[in-house]
């Protein structure tokens, strides 16, 4: 189904992001926060919650949130205090969570969003820090909850949309350009299969030109895009149904079945948590001077809608290309290298968009596992500039360079793919052919031209494929025109 176009109601969507910051440490505890190790070994008594421990803020994390602020449109407040969020979990040790509430860091912002028909505007009310749970594990043990408090204390920011948003695929479109703006400011890897990247969304329904918004739910467990488009999409369905059959909306926490495609309910609530907040006493308030955002200012890196910008303006690509090349900062950076180093624009733009997005996509690879270089590839370009190698050639040694450790130049050697270019030999090749089929000769300069691609593929025949096609056809017309 597809909501957008859904005469009688409409979806109001509001999208509640986490992003794992990649500090060396947590939050408040100088401890390793590194994914995948060992269950409960980067943790210490700070992590447990044990008396009498004291959280120090680790810097990079309000250092990474500014920078996710300003590239977000966000205000940077000049003081801002963490808070104590009180609630029980099992992996929750201190039982409560060091966050922000009244005095979030950032507010006020907004990114700008393209869908297939249009583009949009979404605003950001707030981001804030905070620190992550342990992980509650039900599927190891047939009796017992298990408890890794390895992600305890792992340094988050919370980013919370306005409810701006209107269909599946905003919301779609709208992760997705949180997730490249964390990559490129590299603060977060994005990965939502991991839990780097984690999404709660809220989602309710109201009649077609009303202002008052409908009573919500919010579904978790989502942990692709895809099943947050999903989510999202059977959610605002289920409930204009509802509301047809003359039902209403529970406000509940609703969990995506990823199985069998559907919400199920986590639990019902018809107010919200109460979760105490409370100063964080053990935490002095955060000052953000003049000098520390300048110096913020100075490290952040072009953002991906600056360079397709530039990309268009610079190399004269086409909106498509550029859009394809600044998805990921580090293809652009690639692309850029290769540019610089062979000299050449269209070669190099059809080199990574064909030959180079093809590998990456068949070995499902990031284009940082890229077994070659840009160095090595504008070497292979420079063969194809200068004549050396024909198209096919190119190919033929791309696909050798992806196993072998040699050069562009040794791979063509070796595999007898240089082309002769050589006037005299080219010369005398041209003249053979060309007195070898005097019949077809004599109907060329009667004006049967088709006739050239016949002389050419001759030469090519009678030097193995070696000979420049482009001098062969040089050459061929000048002695039959």
């Amino acid at each position: 189904m597809n909501n957008i176009d859904h005469k009688d109601f409409e979806a109001v969507i509001g999208l509640e992001v986490h992003a794992q910051l990649l500090t060396q440490s947590k939050a408040f505890a100088p401890v390793a926060a590194q994914y995948g190790q060992a269950p409960n070994t980067q943790i210490s008594p700070l992590c447990l919650g044990h008396p009498g421990t004291l959280p120090l803020v680790n810097e990079n994390l309000i250092r990474y949130i500014i920078k996710m602020g300003l590239a977000t449109n966000c205000s940077i407040a000049p003081k801002s205090i963490f808070a104590r969020k009180n609630y029980f979990y099992p992996d929750l040790p201190k039982g409560y969570q060091i966050s922000q509430f009244e005095t979030p860091i950032c507010e006020g912002g907004y990114i700008d969003i393209e869908v297939e028909r249009y583009s949009k505007c979404i605003g950001i009310t707030r981001i804030h820090m905070e620190e992550d749970a342990g992980k509650s594990i039900h599927d190891q043990d047939p009796y017992n909850t298990l408890v890794d408090l390895n992600r305890a204390g792992t340094p988050l920011i919370e980013i919370v949309s306005e409810p701006d948003l209107r269909t599946p695929e905003e919301a779609y479109a709208y992760l997705s350009k949180i997730k490249q703006i964390v990559q490129y400011l590299e603060i977060c890897d994005g990965n939502m299969e991991e839990g780097s990247l984690r999404c709660d969304a809220n989602v309710s329904v109201r009649p077609r030109g009303s202002k008052k918004f409908g009573t919500r739910t919010e579904l978790k467990n989502m942990n692709s895009f895809r099943n947050v488009e999903k989510a999202i999409d059977f959610e605002i369905y289920r409930q204009i149904e509802l509301i047809e059959a003359g039902g209403k909306v529970v406000q509940q926490t609703l969990l995506w079945d990823t199985i069998k495609m559907e919400t199920r309910i986590m639990r019902s609530k018809e107010e919200a948590h109460d979760y105490r907040y409370f100063p964080e006493p053990d935490l002095p308030p955060i000052i953000v001077t003049k000098e520390l955002l300048d110096s913020i200012k100075e490290e952040l890196p072009e953002l991906a809608h600056i360079r397709q910008q530039r990309f268009v303006e610079q190399y004269h690509l086409s909106v498509i290309d550029a859009i394809t090349l600044t998805e990921n900062r580090y293809l652009a950076d690639f692309f850029e290298e290769l540019v610089s180093k062979s000299g050449q624009v269209k070669a190099s733009v059809s080199l990574v968009l064909s030959d180079v997005l093809r590998v990456l996509n068949e070995q499902s690879i990031t284009i940082q596992d890229f077994p070659l270089s840009a160095t090595r590839l504008a070497e292979l370009l420079d063969l194809r500039a200068s004549d050396k190698v024909s198209s096919t050639a190119k190919q033929t040694i791309f696909n050798a360079m992806l196993e072998q450790g040699c050069s562009a130049q040794e791979l063509a050697e070796k595999l007898n793919l240089l082309q002769v270019s050589d006037s005299n030999y080219m010369d005398d090749l041209v003249k053979q052919v060309i007195e070898a089929n005097p019949d077809e000769a004599a109907r060329y300069k009667e004006g049967k031209k088709q006739l050239m691609g016949f002389f050419v593929g001759q030469v090519m025949k009678a030097s193995k494929g070696k000979a420049n096609p482009k001098m062969a056809n040089e050459l061929v017309r000048k002695y039959l025109d």
